[in-house]
């Protein structure tokens, strides 16, 4: 039996809301830290947060636009929760023998601009790939795969501009910047690619399974 034959529908948008919400405020945490890809300098929040963008498909694909939009919304007051509350903690004077107050406020603080930054570029971003997964499987239902990809470039594409020109503009060169969004588009993008089996799936498992 597979895993999803014990679930309802219900039941599993549940689950994958956890997942999404989860894997948000993991990518935003490790966000802070970059890495070195063939040159390219790109957020350690790559890893996870392409994770993000395929759970958003399979929302789209499945229940349709305004429960995918239900678990954006969702995960962004979830996150903005969570830097609520380690504002809050960093805040809080630590007792003497605490000694990790300065690296609990660099992994865990961040900079308003940057705040500003991730918040709009993933509500623009989660809601375009959404949506253009709704519009494409009006347009031709059958090409999952073209509908995944490409709303995910669509998506990933204006969340890395966004992000990127908000948290980075005047801080590096202007070629380094359009380098950086591109890697971080493409890098994501073909991060879904490779996975895309599992999300087809997923997404044949999901449709198969009964309403409640």
């Amino acid at each position: 039996m597979s895993m999803f034959e014990s679930f309802t529908k219900t039941e599993l948008y549940a689950m994958l809301a956890g997942v999404f919400t989860a894997s948000l405020i993991v990518s935003n945490i490790i966000a802070g830290k970059t890495f070195v890809f063939f040159s390219v300098i790109l957020p350690c929040g790559v890893i996870i947060f392409p994770v993000i963008y395929i759970v958003n498909d399979i929302l789209a694909e499945v229940y349709g636009y305004e429960k995918a939009k239900r678990i954006i919304l969702l995960g962004f007051l979830m996150n903005l929760l969570a830097v609520i509350c380690y504002n809050v903690t960093i805040w809080l004077p630590a007792p003497v023998f605490f000694e990790g107050s300065e690296a609990f406020s660099i992994v865990l603080g961040s900079t308003l601009r940057l705040l500003i930054a991730s918040f709009i570029a993933y509500l623009v971003g989660s809601l375009v790939n959404a949506k253009a997964m709704v519009i494409l499987k009006k347009w031709d239902e059958d090409k999952l795969f073209f509908r995944c990809i490409i709303s995910t470039l669509f998506g990933e594409g204006l969340d890395a501009i966004i992000f990127i020109f908000i948290g980075f503009f005047g801080t590096m060169p202007t070629e380094a910047l359009i380098l950086m969004i591109v890697a971080q588009a493409l890098f994501k993008t073909v991060y879904e690619i490779i996975v895309y089996p599992l999300t087809k799936a997923v997404i044949g498992k999901v449709k198969a399974l009964p309403e409640n």
